[in-house]
């Protein structure tokens, strides 16, 4: 069936559309090129021609464009690029609430969609992607959400202290201080949807837990969101440890890159196995990303693609 010219109205104020089309439209025309729609701006409102599927995308990518321009207050040199790449009306049950300064948090991409309507319906989810997905960051989102919600009493978060070229015994300090560099990724997520000061209270008064894996043995974790990152640097018994943790009225989620193993040999990373194990089990969910779903620098995903094609050239 032929998909006929349409045209559509957006209504979007001057300050906006200043922001949204960039120095001399450039971010308008790069949306018009990439979608095939044409576009014209008149008197506080967006004139739209094109197919109905190339409108709808163009729609979707000009309503993300604003929703960061709303949160954030301004767009950054990917904004458009990021938007561009999961043209797609969001769903907004999705979106996250947070009191830190990430604001409202919306999926980015198609995985992380997944990724978050998964965590929205089931009770433990896995997510296993490479670097630059969003898996600790959302995860970490989704956590602070629920306990802003009251839909949890406290957040405990760990992670394997796993060295990765630098022995624990020759950095410096105590043992919190030795600990600490291994759960940096998990504190800046935290600052960003909490902030620092609410962060630092909250782990006084013992409503968030940011622990090393071995800290989690012979405890019982009732109505928690309990996150597990990193899992890839754990072995299957530690894995089984840390998910007979959950009590009642628990949550779980577990992260982890299969590409970034640092046991010794690879093969014993427990993350790997795990979902034949727990393949039948209602109420598991497994979620995977890629590199589409890499939201850092453009050329991370180049170097997660270059690396792919690396190993997969090496096993022929």
């Amino acid at each position: 069936m032929q998909d006929h010219s349409l045209d559509k109205k957006i209504n979007l104020s001057r300050e906006s559309a200043a922001k949204i089309f960039g120095p001399g439209d450039a971010n308008l025309r790069n949306i018009c090129r990439t979608l095939d729609v044409k576009a014209v701006y008149r008197d506080g409102s967006l004139n739209l021609s094109g197919s109905r599927i190339a409108i709808e995308k163009a729609k979707a990518v000009i309503a993300r464009l604003e929703h960061e321009l709303k949160v954030s207050g301004s767009l950054s040199d990917h904004s458009v690029d990021s938007a561009l790449s999961f043209p797609e009306k969001h769903d907004e049950s999705l979106e996250l609430s947070v009191p830190g300064r990430a604001g409202r948090i919306l999926p980015k991409t198609s995985g992380q969609q997944k990724y978050l309507r998964a965590i929205r319906n089931s009770e433990l989810v896995f997510c296993i992607g490479p670097a630059g997905t969003g898996k600790t960051f959302l995860a970490v989102a989704s956590a602070v959400a629920a306990l802003t919600d009251g839909e949890v009493e406290r957040i405990v978060i760990s992670r394997p202290a796993v060295e990765a070229g630098e022995r624990l015994g020759f950095l410096p300090g105590d043992l919190q201080q030795k600990i600490d560099p291994y759960l940096k990724p998990v504190y800046d997520a935290l600052d960003d949807t909490l902030s620092p000061s609410r962060v630092r209270r909250s782990i006084d008064n013992r409503i968030i837990e940011v622990a090393p894996l071995a800290y989690m043995r012979g405890r019982t974790l009732n109505n928690a969101f309990v996150i597990l990152d990193e899992a890839q640097n754990t072995t299957i018994t530690q894995l089984k440890m840390f998910l007979t943790r959950l009590g009642y009225s628990s949550r779980a989620i577990i992260t982890g890159d299969i590409t970034q193993i640092d046991l010794k040999p690879t093969s014993a990373s427990g993350l790997v196995v795990i979902s034949q194990i727990l393949k039948d089990i209602e109420g598991i969910e497994f979620t995977y990303l890629d590199q589409k779903d890499v939201v850092r620098h453009p050329l991370v995903q180049g170097i997660i693609s270059a690396f792919e094609r690396d190993e997969g050239g090496k096993e022929h």
